[in-house]
């Protein structure tokens, strides 16, 4: 199940591109892989706008501080 553990911030420490999928991992409580995988299917299915989508998350949320 997944819970809220508090604000949304970018993990851009444990990120593969820009920090989206692990921010939604460390938000939601659970492993960054899901989201990733998520986002590929979406990708595929959504024909694009997912990208569009990512890089939107990407250049307005705020990155975790260390």
């Amino acid at each position: 199940m997944l819970t809220v553990r508090g604000p949304f911030r970018l993990d851009k420490t444990n990120g593969k591109i820009m920090g989206v999928g692990a921010g939604l991992a460390n938000y939601f409580g659970a492993d960054p892989i899901w989201f990733r995988v998520g986002f590929l299917f979406a990708m595929v299915v959504g024909f694009g706008s997912p990208v569009i989508i990512y890089l939107l998350i990407g250049l307005i949320a705020s990155s975790r501080s260390a």
